[in-house]
């Protein structure tokens, strides 16, 4: 999965999307691209549970192109 997150401005704010994620799937793999607010998630969780969760921790997304 990839999304866009614009708020995500820095290496502290991808820390923060990272725990975010994890916090719904502890073996997600994430590779995060702060200087283009661009995060692509490795899961076995639900796209719209990956969602939410980015939103309640003050970083909404939007869905990337695959």
């Amino acid at each position: 999965m990839q999304f866009h997150i614009e708020n995500m401005t820095c290496f502290g704010c991808a820390r923060s999307v990272t725990k975010a994620i994890q916090s719904v799937d502890k073996g997600a793999v994430i590779k995060a691209d702060p200087e283009n607010r661009k995060i692509e998630v490795e899961t076995s969780a639900f796209r719209t549970d990956i969602e939410a969760v980015l939103a309640e921790a003050g970083y909404p997304a939007t869905r990337e192109a695959a």
